[in-house]
């Protein structure tokens, strides 16, 4: 068995990484320490990368179309990792799981619905939403003992006639909640009840720790499938982002043919050839590296928790049941947002993207990604402890 190694360092600086290279215009600190944006510091895995090599090699990059084997290993994978049975005609693309989410709104929803988000969430949520002139309503989470849960009765209550459609992120991002079966049958039969569509934004399943178990939403029942449209990749999973693709499932052919209608009116619909090649390798050849990167991500996640509870205090970690982002409760501190962001980006030195812009209810976090070397990860906790503690 081949041994990844997690712990090399590579330098990004220069190659037009947005991790890197948008320091000094977004945080204003071309020295801060990356711990933001959701991709990884760890290398493309080698299957990946001589994938695309060897099909490189073949000097023409002309019009492509996605072969049958695409499909395949998308089933295959969503079988072997998940035990979801995903027929091929319920398969469609997509060049990313947000450009999914916003073709999905135009698909399933008019100028003025209202569409339900549950923040803290992922902040392009709220801008797919606005973007298209639809209003944001939300049913926002409860933090219970260190665990991101759902609401139920503040959703069914705000359901109104207005409200067409409910983002869901599962699992859930920023706070890493691993939703469990019963959790998203109660939150399926609502939707059902009141005719919501559901978008479910899994494209963090692969990424569960600590022994839990993703369980797809429309695998629940044949019903709740019926109003469900489904957004997965391998870019979070395999560090693939920058090759923009992605893709859809959804049972119910009405749905799948209204979503399809939005991708070809906007032509997206054709992808790239090296998303394609790299999407087949990944699901085709990924279980032993991805089985690595999980061990090193939960070895990160137990290191985090560890040193701030011993050195920061006042601060403490809300410990992912999934993804490699790290939600750090710092509200003990009794600083407000601006302060929080200028201790950490300032004076600690160190880039975590603000809660607040996953909504008000994540006022006083910052989410911090743990996928990259575990001594860049030591470094960046020491600054935070010395900044606290300069308080």
């Amino acid at each position: 068995m081949k041994k990844y190694n997690f712990d090399e360092i590579i330098n990004r600086e220069g190659t037009h990484s947005i991790k890197y290279d948008l320091r000094e215009k977004l945080f204003g600190n071309k020295d801060a320490l990356p711990l933001w944006v959701a991709d990884m510091d760890f290398r493309t895995p080698d299957f990946v990368m001589d994938a695309i090599r060897q099909r490189a090699d073949h000097e023409v990059l002309g019009y492509t179309i996605r072969p049958e084997s695409f499909y395949e290993a998308i089933i295959n994978w969503n079988r072997r990792k998940h035990g979801w049975e995903i027929k091929r005609e319920w398969i469609s693309f997509s060049p990313g799981v947000v450009p999914a989410v916003n073709m999905a709104i135009m698909a399933f929803s008019k100028p003025g619905d209202k569409v339900i988000v549950q923040p803290p969430v992922y902040h392009p949520f709220f801008h797919a939403i606005r973007n298209n002139d639809r209003e944001v309503l939300e049913n926002p989470l409860k933090l219970n003992n260190g665990r991101f849960e759902m609401d139920f009765d503040d959703l069914e209550n705000k359901i109104d006639d207005r409200t067409s459609m409910i983002l869901l992120s599962s699992p859930h991002n920023p706070g890493g909640t691993v939703w469990h079966a019963e959790e998203l049958r109660r939150f399926g039969e609502i939707c059902q009840k009141h005719g919501i569509i559901i978008i479910s934004d899994e494209i963090h399943a692969d990424l569960v720790l600590y022994d839990n178990k993703h369980t797809p939403l429309a695998s629940l029942s044949p019903e709740i499938a019926d109003i469900t449209v489904t957004a997965m990749a391998p870019s979070k999973t395999f560090n693939l982002a920058a090759l923009a693709t992605s893709y859809v499932v959804a049972s119910n052919p009405e749905l799948l043919k209204k979503f399809n209608k939005v991708l070809e009116q906007v032509h997206v619909y054709m992808g790239n050839v090296f998303g394609t090649v790299a999407l087949e390798a990944a699901y085709n050849h990924g279980s032993e590296w991805l089985e690595q990167l999980l061990d090193y991500i939960e070895d990160n996640i137990d290191f985090v928790d560890e040193y701030v509870k011993k050195n920061i205090p006042g601060v403490e970690v809300i410990i992912p049941e999934a993804t490699y982002l790290v939600m750090l409760d710092f509200r003990k501190l009794g600083l407000n947002n601006k302060s929080l962001k200028d201790l950490m980006i300032h004076k600690a030195g160190v880039a975590m993207n603000d809660g607040a812009s996953f909504g008000k209810q994540g006022d006083g976090f910052q989410r911090m990604n743990v996928a990259c070397p575990r001594a860049i990860l030591e470094e960046g906790l020491q600054k935070i402890e010395k900044a606290v503690k300069s308080l």
